[in-house]
């Protein structure tokens, strides 16, 4: 193999950065980077606040982003409320505070996820209401409210140094959002309404993959129909986003794990389009469970091939029950993040290969 000349090595690193900074990764790199290992920390801000603290796994306490990321977090989701309350737990998360946590993530090296719900609080598949101050707004002018709230908000992150890696448009939205403008019994207006806000986001960050999320990501009866009901209206998106909760299946993720991953394969060769666990969380207190079903998630994930798995992102795991109530976080009693995180650190081995067999002499 013919060496290369001093200049000529220093032209190809030369040419190697310039890939690197134009977000083109070469096989090897696109491998070792893609993966996300993330986490949804929208109480984080307001848990500071109220004066909790937390406390690293030797009892110091730390900030929680250094926790997350000795836990091997790399990402980071925030969600955008139009106009919130200021109740400490299902308020807060308005656009400018959403920027200042996204910028201090970033600055720490965390990849950011961004997630419009589109409400004044929360959005879900049992509720999907219209910001107070678009409540009496026609269609026509919901369009307009969609494109400009998520580009204001996006023009908000750029101006403080912020391009998010993913931009989701709707939170868990089986049954559609802005009810009932946006219902899924009127497919045609829902379609239009996330185009508004894929185009929005597009138009300021043209690097950002856009997200559609559902909830119920072991029902691939669901998902088939939305997407096949969203392409047929010339729905556009870059990725397929999930939540799963055992918890709420009301069963161990050991009988709905095959078919989280049959929908993941699924969703990425019937419609070309990458997939992501965007939410996902396990009992506080069942923590080997929580912390085999994290190993297995990440496993069927990893599984879709060229690389179209994506990520998968805990629901806000720093969120303590005797802060939120919440029962699915990671955090303990004592402050301190439970051993189910350390799924995100711990990689499972892959199996070795089985030795050859000796053939047979004649």
């Amino acid at each position: 193999m013919k060496k290369l000349s001093r200049s000529g090595a220093l032209r190809t690193l030369i040419l190697l950065g310039v890939i690197w900074s134009m977000g083109i990764l070469l096989p090897a790199a696109a491998a070792a980077q893609a993966f996300a290992k993330g986490a949804d920390v929208g109480w984080l801000q307001q848990m500071e606040a109220t004066g909790y603290v937390f406390y690293n796994e030797q009892g110091v306490a730390q900030d929680c982003f250094q926790i997350l990321k000795s836990k091997g977090i790399n990402s980071i989701r925030l969600r955008v409320f139009v106009n919130p309350s200021d109740d400490k737990a299902s308020g807060h998360c308005s656009p400018a505070e959403v920027v200042t946590m996204a910028k201090r993530a970033s600055a720490l090296g965390f990849r950011i996820m961004i997630d419009f719900h589109y409400s004044d609080t929360w959005a879900d598949p049992a509720k999907q209401a219209k910001p107070a101050a678009w409540a009496s707004h026609p269609f026509g002018q919901l369009l307009t409210d969609v494109y400009d709230h998520t580009a204001s908000t996006m023009r908000a992150l750029q101006a403080s140094g912020v391009t998010p890696e993913w931009v989701q448009i709707g939170n868990e939205i089986p049954g559609g959002m802005l009810w009932p403008d946006g219902s899924t019994d009127n497919f045609v207006q829902l379609s239009q309404l996330l185009n508004k806000g894929y185009d929005a986001v597009k138009a300021v960050s043209p690097t950002s993959k856009v997200i559609v999320h559902l909830d119920r990501g072991n029902k691939g009866e669901l998902y088939r129909w939305f997407f096949d009901q969203h392409q047929a209206n010339g729905g556009r998106y870059d990725v397929i986003g999930m939540s799963y909760y055992p918890y709420w299946l009301k069963e161990n993720y050991k009988l709905s794990i095959k078919d989280l991953q049959a929908n993941l394969l699924d969703m990425a060769s019937r419609y070309g389009k990458a997939v992501m666990i965007t939410e996902v969380g396990g009992e506080d207190t069942a923590v080997q469970d929580t912390y085999d079903m994290l190993l297995a998630v990440q496993q069927a994930v990893r599984a879709v091939p060229r690389h179209q798995g994506l990520g998968v992102f805990y629901w806000e795991p720093e969120g303590a029950k005797s802060w939120s109530g919440y029962a699915l976080s990671a955090w303990g009693a004592d402050g301190k993040p439970t051993a189910a995180l350390n799924a995100f650190r711990d990689q499972p081995r892959a199996k070795p290969a089985p030795a050859p067999k000796k053939r047979a002499s004649k």
